[in-house]
């Protein structure tokens, strides 16, 4: 009915389509890049193990470090645990010498260490919880078992999304208290606020993770534990 109309639209579709292609192609690219890159720098660092176990580590140590925590933070809210379960993880990697047994790549290998870590870390805060004897179906043995890390994993991302949610000013101020382990004193200066008002802020936050959680009593006891 409209010829010169259907014809505009049939070519604004075909131009869309076509950037949505090289948008995709050009993703694809870059994480074919990024993928190659570090499996150039596994290849690099294996080689190293192979005259010098130390300078492995260190190597390890500069490549992988600071993504280990900002992945071990997700799990235990805690900038400074996380940094301290990822230097236990690279001080038992070389104490132990596992890199000798190490088939995967470096990088699974490590992150892996800091699910396994962090969930048994959590596990062990459990366990000296005031509710722990109310909770009897919690397994402590089950902590490597492939669907206790998935429902674990599930759950540090169901945190994500509750703190996704807060209002801007609340979710600053939490990330602030909980990744940076700065005081209510440190925030209310930064901030330029009230110590009252970080209080109210922190309280807000821990009242949506007690909501949300609700439905997991036995993590809902932990996070409880944690962040009161």
């Amino acid at each position: 009915m409209y010829p010169g109309l259907n014809s505009e639209w049939s070519e604004a579709q075909d131009s869309r389509e076509s950037e949505i292609e090289k948008m995709t192609d050009d993703r694809e690219s870059q994480k074919k890049a990024k993928s190659g890159k570090e499996l150039n720098n596994e290849l690099f660092i294996r080689k190293t193990f192979e005259t010098s176990a130390e300078k492995g580590c260190e190597l390890l140590f500069r490549q992988y470090h600071h993504a280990m925590c900002s992945y071990a933070v997700r799990f235990v809210y805690s900038k400074d645990i996380a940094e301290d379960l990822v230097s236990d993880i690279f001080y038992t990697f070389w104490k132990n010498q596992s890199y000798l047994s190490v088939k995967t790549s470096y990088r699974a290998y490590l992150f892996k260490s800091v699910q396994n870590r962090s969930y048994n870390f959590l596990a062990n805060e459990l366990r000296n919880t005031d509710s722990f004897e109310l909770l009897p179906q919690y397994d402590p043995a089950s902590a490597d078992r492939p669907e206790t890390l998935m429902y674990f994993e599930e759950l540090s991302q169901k945190i994500t999304e509750i703190v996704d949610k807060l209002p801007p000013q609340c979710q600053k101020v939490f990330l602030l208290n909980r990744f940076e382990n700065k005081k209510i004193q440190e925030i209310a200066i930064e901030l330029n606020l009230s110590g009252r008002t970080i209080e109210g802020h922190i309280s807000k936050a821990l009242t949506a993770l007690r909501e949300g959680l609700k439905d997991n009593w036995t993590w809902l006891v932990l996070f409880v534990s944690i962040f009161k």
